[in-house]
């Protein structure tokens, strides 16, 4: 190819273009190189190319123009006659043609020429791409031979037909790198090469968003110079320039900043629109862009002079300045300032520091002590970024007056009433301390330093406390400031024990980078007692800190073994609680694993070797112990050495020297944790505090010594002893409440021989505790089978211990068990004040986890149980479910039988015997009746728990309805127990009504979560009867636990239970009418027609909050009488009222649900006129009409409550004129009237829905 190429080039210049524009440019790119810059000034082709290049270049253009143009639309000429013959026939389309030759002939028979014209089209764009080329190579040519007047035609020519090339981007590419390289090159006339080519470049760079074209942007930013930008045609460039300062490639990239710069100087014009540009975006615009601004604006200013420069300090930094002290909220102001900050940071550059005192000085002053507070806040933020704000060309006797001026405002600040504002200021002012400490004069920061450590450490704002601590450890950066620290730093140490754990915590970082200096002592500061006293108490994070603190001092690395031993030794017989915590997360914070160790054994042996040590230095001593084998258990060899040591150590003899039961719980847990195979000594210990552990769901470390002693039978292997022993205590307590009770029992009792499970423990373990006991009474073994059905809880609550108990084969033993003492706990809780709800809890988990592991024995995740089949976990609930409904004298089971109800009489004769005899007083009578409440409320709270719980696991799918039952029966219990009572301040203050109030919280929250699953499952047109009842009592709740609770009680039980749940509530309560969609359905529904029956006492109560709300109206209005309503304190029910109100705003967003629920409402006026109630009527009609609907007179989309209102107002009109002789039921029944009679005569008269009674006659 470079042959042929050269022998044309030898031959003419002319043959030579001819031959280069047949090829492909990426082919013959190499060889037109070489060829051509091996042309020489003496060649003859240095004068013929140039004009050859552009003779060549204007016929391809040319070329492509005409190709370019679309075809004439006038039809092709045809001979005189043609108008006279019949058209030709048109070809008909065969299989048998080709459909080559078919695509080819147009409706007018002729040929399509399309593909050949757009080839010819590529072939001429591919022609001048490789002239523009040469033309590229003949101005890079390193010895210059061609004249540069000759050459610039041909390259005006391809710059000025730019845009025609606009579908050709590798075209357009060779065209810009030819005009770019004109500019580089400075070649004569290169002004005339950037009209088209930077307005590509341009638009190419923010199109492409690469560096490499910003960076050409800005090598060719001196051509922008030459355009005139004030002419309207330059518009498009400009907007292509104001582009760019919202690009992010452009903000981010040196290149790109310089470039901006430049831009800004261009134009007044340009200027005004880019800061404008600018300034809009700085409200929402990044951190990174704002301070791009920042670095921007301080280049152009720098760069440019005159108007341009007044333009910007006086047009846009002033804005910008008075934007940052006047913002209408922090972040914008703080975005203000990062512009700001870019002549700030460059402060010292020459002019800047007058530029921003000239510029803030008359604002900033005045704006520190104005009344808004907002504004003092942002002008304190500009004043430390530009502190010390300054006039260099002043004298000093001005500039200290200035700074004195400055400091006086910073020290008057830090006791402003805003709190956020002393925030700031004592952050600023430590600020300012560290970073201009020696031109602030020593007396200013005594007067500032004191300040802050005796005021602002006491501040009754926990973030200005905060604050100080944070301000003084930045200021300890600063050197100079550490003498004067030495002095106040110790008013700091209370500060330890605030009761804000932020505050806790930024007090001991102060501490550890006081440490770190050797110029302090940390314990200088903070005292040591106060320090464990914290370490001993406090949450873990700052347990860890402390630690960290005191690891040089108790527990160093770079001392021996038996001097850190000896002091961490020294530490916990000085705090055994701090001690242990201490060793709690000591390794954590860098202790030697070493020196842990070694610590271990040490604390063992002198646990050992002390006969008369204090309890709490052998406790501390072990809890030590155990928390750094913990620590250090995780590698191997420090496993290995401790499984050695521990070997050596008689068990028994330790954890007889753990006198306490935290201390036992630790000997334990170090032995399960580092050595469980040789604990053969410990089996029996732990066996006598599993079974004697009466008291144990209420004792916190009785817990841990239990969970421990679990930890260490199942990891030697003797768990299925254990809980056969566990087994024999259920049993045994079972038997005593059927001898007690008359409970059925379901346990078979034991003959004597149970199968023994394999052990690792010796033989000579035997249970010896459970022999030689004496006779206990009831209550002290019901004691211990409730300790014992928590531990199972307890057990089934982690992996390990569900896996033990679910594969022992005493499980079914103590499952009976369990049934049958629950049986009786929950059939005696309303006598028996020692029943507990911990053997009711174990029964429920244990069935469910027998259900689940069934299921997973069968192989499906589907929980679902077909109905021939009852699970465990349904039988349990059945079970429970019908001890309850014993408990509560109310059967909810169609198959109950003349068994049950006889079972029922013989238990309540029982009761009431052993009430009698046990109950001696009034007083005794009132704390037991508190009492068995309690017991009673907490197992039901429990019992609705379990089974919301399993509904929400796709379980108890058969018993929705009886499930709601359930639920409605315990809490009309709850109401009736507290109706019989009345309210007082004694009952509502003590501690177990406090406990009631959490558990009814709570029943609440269950019974609505309840409703809320049910309603959205399959069965909920079921259970629509049930859910209405539900609902009722709910309400009904409320207003009891008002009434004997309190308003605030209330508010509690609304805010936290009631309000999440109120769409739920809303639903259950028009579930019956929202099922049925025809009118007589409606009417008809039983939830209404059992609600006439059973009317809902909220309904009452709701009628007498709006009668009392309408007399407190008309007795405050001028002029009209009060009437004779009459007011009781405790009707009023203000958080009821507040309740119904959220209900109302709720209902008004969906009429639908409004229609529903409004039927409600309306029956209950219905029942107030059966009952010739008619301060109901009244009651119910005012809350409809004015706060469910207010002034809708068509009651439009409320289909349902138009039916029901030929039942209300006629009656209402005709018991008008019959109560002639009862004046106060004449009125009410007059203001109901006039509360329907709008809507009554707008459906009678406008849509004809009602007809008058005269009509009808």
């Amino acid at each position: 190819m470079e042959k042929r190429l050269r022998s044309s080039l030898n031959s003419s210049v002319e043959d030579f273009l001819s031959a280069a524009v047949k090829l492909s440019l990426k082919s013959c790119k190499p060889s037109l190189k070489t060829l051509v810059h091996s042309i020489s000034p003496s060649s003859p082709a240095s004068a013929t190319l140039p004009p050859s290049l552009r003779r060549s270049i204007s016929d391809s253009i040319s070329s492509f123009q005409n190709l370019s143009q679309p075809p004439s639309s006038s039809p092709p000429p045809h001979s005189p006659d043609a108008a006279k013959s019949p058209p030709s026939k048109r070809p008909r389309r065969s299989s048998r043609k080709s459909s080559s030759t078919t695509s080819q002939v147009n409706e007018f028979g002729s040929s399509q020429n399309e593909p050949n014209i757009d080839h010819e089209k590529q072939r001429a764009l591919e022609s001048v791409q490789v002239l523009a080329y040469l033309t590229f190579l003949c101005i890079s040519h390193p010895k210059k031979p061609f004249p540069a007047a000759e050459l610039l035609p041909a390259i005006q020519l391809l710059h000025d037909n730019l845009i025609l090339f606009e579908t050709d981007s590798n075209l357009l590419s060779e065209i810009s790198n030819l005009c770019e390289e004109c500019w580089k090159e400075e070649f004569p006339g290169r002004e005339l090469l950037i009209s088209q080519s930077l307005p590509f470049l341009l638009s190419r760079s923010l199109r492409l968003k690469k560096k490499v074209d910003i960076h050409r942007i800005y090598l060719l930013r001196e051509a922008f110079a030459l355009f005139d930008f004030e002419d309207e045609s330059i518009e498009d460039l400009k907007l292509l320039l104001i582009r760019c300062f919202i690009a992010p490639l452009f903000l981010k990239t040196e290149d790109g900043k310089k470039f901006l710069a430049f831009v800004l100087g261009l134009s007044k014009q340009v200027l005004k629109e880019a800061l404008a540009m600018m300034k809009s975006q700085i409200s929402f615009g990044r951190k990174s862009m704002l301070e791009a601004y920042g670095e921007i604006l301080f280049r152009a200013w720098k760069g440019v002079g005159g108007e341009l420069k007044d333009e910007i300090e006086s047009g846009f930094l002033q804005t910008l300045i008075e934007g940052a002290i006047h913002a209408s909220s922090g972040p914008l102001a703080a975005s203000i300032r990062r512009v700001v900050g870019g002549f700030v940071t460059q402060r010292i550059s020459e002019g800047v520091e007058k530029l921003l005192f000239r510029l803030a000085e008359p604002v900033i002053f005045r704006s520190l002590q104005v009344a808004n507070s907002n504004v003092r806040l942002n002008a304190l933020h500009l004043l430390l970024d530009l502190f010390p704000l300054e006039d260099p060309d002043s004298n000093k006797e001005a500039k200290d007056s200035l700074l004195d001026r400055q400091c006086f405002l910073l020290e008057r600040l830090l006791v402003d009433e805003c709190p956020g504002l002393r925030v700031v200021a004592v952050e600023g002012c430590c600020r300012v301390l560290h970073l201009f400490w020696e031109i602030i004069p020593s007396s200013t920061i005594t007067k500032i330093l004191t300040k802050i450590f005796d005021d602002m450490t006491h501040d009754i704002c926990s973030e200005v406390r905060v604050s100080t601590v944070n301000g003084i450890a930045y200021l300890l950066g600063n050197p100079q400031s550490h003498e004067i620290l030495k002095v106040l730093l110790p008013r700091m140490g209370p500060l330890i024990l605030d009761n804000v754990v932020s505050i806790r915590v930024a007090v001991l970082d102060l501490l550890l980078a006081i440490n770190d200096s050797r110029k302090f002592q940390f314990n200088k500061v903070v005292g040591l007692d106060a320090l464990l006293s914290t370490l001993a108490n406090d949450q873990s994070q700052i347990a860890q800190k402390i630690t960290r603190l005191l690891i040089p001092s108790y527990l160093p690395s770079k001392v021996n073994k038996e001097e850190a031993c000896s002091r961490c030794i020294t530490l916990i017989k000085r705090s055994p609680v701090a001690g242990a915590r201490f060793c709690e997360f000591a390794v954590s914070e860098g202790a030697s694993l070493k020196h842990a160790m070694e610590l271990v054994q040490v604390l063992v042996n002198s646990v050992l070797s002390q006969d008369k040590a204090e309890k709490d230095q052998v406790e501390g001593m072990l809890v030590a112990s155990a928390h750094l084998c913990r620590s250090v258990v995780s590698e191997q060899r420090c496993q290995t050495t401790l499984k050695d040591f521990l070997s050596s150590v008689n068990a028994k003899s330790l954890f007889a020297a753990a006198s306490t039961p935290r201390a036992q719980s630790s000997v334990i847990s170090i032995f399960s944790i580092v050595s469980p195979e040789d604990v053969t000594q410990l089996v029996e210990e732990c066996m006598r505090l599993i079974t004697c552990s009466s008291g144990v769901s209420q004792d916190k470390e009785m817990q841990t010594q239990v969970k421990s002693a679990h930890n260490l039978l199942m990891s030697c292997d003797a768990f299925d002893h254990m809980f056969g022993s566990l087994t024999n205590i259920l049993e045994k307590t079972a038997y005593r409440c059927h001898v007690k009770f008359g409970i059925e029992m379901s346990v078979k009792m034991p003959n004597g021989k149970r199968r023994k499970g394999e052990s690792t423990v010796k033989s000579s373990a035997k249970w010896k505790h459970m022999r030689g006991k004496k006779a206990s009474s009831f209550e002290e073994d019901y004691s211990i089978a409730v300790a014992v059905a928590w531990q199972l809880k307890e057990l089934l609550a982690v992996v390990d211990g569900q896996k033990a108990v679910l594969g022992s084969q005493d499980l079914e033993q103590a499952f009976l068990a369990l049934k049958d003492i629950s049986e009786a706990t929950i059939l005696q809780a309303a006598c028996c004040d020692y029943m507990d709800a911990e053997p009711v809890l174990a029964y429920m988990a244990l069935s469910l986890h027998k259900t689940l592991q069934s299921l997973i024995t069968r192989g499906t995740g589907d929980s679902s149980v077909s109905t021939s089949e009852k699970s465990v976990l349904d039988e349990t609930v059945d079970h429970i479910l019908n001890c309850i409904e014993r408990l509560l004298g109310e059967s909810t089971d169609s198959r109950s039988d003349s068994v049950n109800r006889k079972a029922d009489s013989n238990g309540k004769r029982q009761r009431e015997r052993q009430a009698d005899v046990s109950i001696s007083n009034n007083d005794e009578l009132a704390s037991a009746k508190v009492t068995r409440m309690a017991n009673k409320v907490k197992m039901q709270t429990a019992l609705l728990k379990f089974i919301t719980d399993c509904i929400a696991m796709d379980f108890l799918s058969q018993i929705h309805r009886r499930c709601l039952t359930f639920a409605s029966i315990y809490l009309k219990d709850v109401v009736s127990t507290f109706g019989q009572q009345q309210p007082n301040e004694n009952f509502s203050t003590s501690n177990l009504s406090k406990d009631i109030f959490t558990c009814l919280k709570s029943s609440f929250s269950y019974a609505a979560k309840l409703l809320n699953l049910i309603l959205n499952a399959a069965t909920s047109n079921e259970a629509s009867q049930e859910a209405f009842e539900l609902t009722n009592t709910m309400f009904d709740l409320i207003i009891c636990v008002e009434a004997h609770f309190g308003s605030r009680a209330a508010s509690s039980l609304v805010a936290a239970a009631a309000k999440p749940w109120l769409p739920d509530l809303a639903l259950a309560l028009g579930s019956g009418t929202l099922l049925r969609k025809r009118e007589e359905e409606i009417a008809t529904s039983s939830e209404l027609l059992h609600m006439k029956l059973h009317f809902p006492s909220w309904l009452h109560m709701l009628a007498k909050v709006e009668l009392h709300q309408m007399s407190k109206r008309s007795s405050e209005e001028p002029g009209e009488e009060g009437g004779n309503i009459s007011e009781e304190p405790g009707e009023l029910l203000p958080t009821f009222g507040r309740f119904m109100d959220m209900m109302v705003t709720l209902l008004r967003a969906n009429r639908t649900v409004m229609d529903a629920v409004g039927m409600i409402f309306l029956t209950g006026a219905v029942v107030g006129l059966e009952r010739r109630d008619f301060g109901l009527v009244l009651g119910m009609l005012h809350f409809v009409c004015v706060k469910l609907v207010e002034e809708d007179r068509e009651w439009s989309q409320l289909d349902a409550m138009l039916t029901s209102l030929p039942e209300i107002f006629p009656i209402i009109e005709r018991q008008v004129e019959e109560e002639q002789n009862e004046e106060e039921a004449r009125k009410e029944l007059e203001k109901a009237k006039a509360l329907l009679e709008p809507v009554w005569l707008y459906h009678v008269y406008e849509t004809g829905k009602f007809c008058n009674a005269e009509d009808s006659e």
